[in-house]
């Protein structure tokens, strides 16, 4: 079982020990989107969803999920956040679709890879859960790695999907 780094001598799960590994500023970015209709996506951008500002709620969520990552995903570690930035983009060429943005930044001895996957993935369920009263059709679509910079394992850049 040596060759895996999360089971210990008894083939069990545990957490990895990064207490000799180098603190390096590091940083990821990662992506979602949700597809909505024409509705919501007009309650949406001219605020008249009841719940309220639909993306000032979903980006909080964001924040606090990046910061909560390590109490919902077993094997990581907690880690002193210094950065979250969430963006909005609309896409409304083909259907409606609202692309998310997640960049996330530590100073530290692991990456913030899952703290950036976390924060997109909840800020597009935050988006469906405010919204899913006009509509529970809205599809939320590929959450994926874009980059990812420092720490050992060096720097990664997705090629465009």
């Amino acid at each position: 079982m040596s060759d895996f780094t999360h089971f210990n001598e008894q083939g069990r799960a545990k957490m990895v020990d990064i207490s000799a590994k180098a603190e390096t500023v590091r940083t990821a970015h990662a992506k979602t989107s949700i597809i909505v209709t024409e509705e919501v996506y007009k309650k949406i951008t001219n605020n008249e969803i009841g719940k309220g500002d639909v993306l000032s709620v979903a980006q909080v969520a964001g924040i606090m999920a990046a910061k909560q990552t390590s109490n919902v995903i077993p094997m990581c570690h907690p880690i002193s956040i210094k950065g979250v930035d969430i963006e909005f983009e609309w896409d409304i060429s083909n259907q409606y679709t609202l692309l998310i943005s997640v960049t996330v930044k530590t100073k530290g001895s692991t990456g913030v890879e899952m703290e950036a996957l976390t924060a997109a993935s909840i800020t597009a369920l935050t988006v469906y859960d405010m919204c899913k009263a006009v509509d529970k059709g809205m599809v939320i679509g590929q959450t994926y790695l874009v980059e990812k910079t420092g720490g050992k394992s060096g720097d990664f850049l997705r090629k465009e999907i």
